[in-house]
């Protein structure tokens, strides 16, 4: 990869950042002040400092825990598998990320009661808690899905698929964007592609099943002059690679690529012609 592709993913990045973190402050802000005006209609006649110092508080801690569900979907992006995994981390940092918040506004109460010589008093946070936290459970949820969405789209923008020679003389490479990660691997180590809804994922002669936010097609234009064939709307296949084709009736075939199979439809008869041509 070159360095201008790389100083457009840094900046990819930066700018998705800015966005993403901007976006999430933005967020509870506007929560925390149409909570605020929610109450005053419901209750006309209520105090309104107390009220106002509740969702302060909450905004703030909110606002200084911003960074840990980001930096949570860098390190581990929301198409990571295998996925029981990476739910289950996520999990773990949003009982972390309400546990933080809920201890940093209680402590913020407390030193603006004590201030004015009062004391707050959070009850029990056997029957408190929970509340609590099923609202950061929905704050944590919808910003992730926005982080990634965001995130995702903004990086993949950066720059394009593209697959390149190495040096003269060397295999030509091709980078897979996996989330945060990139994978720089040999194009005729790349023994099959597979479409999986809006990502492709790559099939690589280490056994390694990256995921890239890419079309099949685009792939295809940008690796069919490198051996790579579509033998089914969903699937692209190194024809190099390939150590069997296997008939299995009305005119398809089952592609062996090492430890990898994939379909050949009857509809492609061009690929067909091409694996059997080596």
């Amino acid at each position: 990869m070159t360095s201008g592709d790389s100083d457009g993913t840094k900046a990819a990045e930066r700018r998705a950042t800015l966005i993403c973190i901007g976006g999430a402050a933005l967020f509870i802000i506007t929560l925390n002040v149409i909570n605020t005006l929610t109450t005053f209609q419901d209750a006309p006649d209520i105090e309104r400092a107390p009220v106002i110092l509740y969702e302060a508080t909450s905004a703030v801690a909110g606002l200084a825990l911003i960074w840990l569900p980001w930096m949570a979907l860098r390190r581990l992006p929301l198409n990571r598998r295998p996925l029981w995994r990476t739910l289950g981390v996520h999990a773990l940092v949003l009982c972390a990320f309400s546990l933080l918040h809920v201890s940093g506004f209680v402590l913020l109460r407390k030193i603006a009661f004590g201030l004015v010589g009062e004391t707050y008093d959070f009850g029990s946070w056997v029957e408190r808690f929970p509340y609590e936290f099923r609202k950061d459970a929905f704050y944590y949820v919808i910003v992730l899905l926005c982080f990634w969405l965001l995130r995702e789209r903004i990086i993949a923008g950066a720059s394009p698929p593209s697959a390149r020679p190495s040096a003269p003389g060397e295999p030509t490479t091709f980078d897979i964007r996996d989330g945060a990660r990139l994978v720089r691997t040999s194009v005729t180590d790349i023994l099959a592609i597979s479409s999986a809804g809006n990502y492709a994922e790559f099939h690589l002669a280490d056994g390694r099943k990256p995921l890239m936010r890419v079309s099949l097609a685009s792939l295809e234009d940008q690796l069919g002059d490198h051996g790579l064939v579509r033998t089914h709307r969903s699937w692209l296949v190194n024809a190099g690679r390939v150590t069997e084709l296997t008939p299995e009736g009305s005119g398809d075939y089952a592609v062996t690529l090492g430890g990898v199979k994939a379909p050949l439809s009857r509809r492609f008869p061009e690929a067909l012609a091409r694996l059997r041509g080596g």
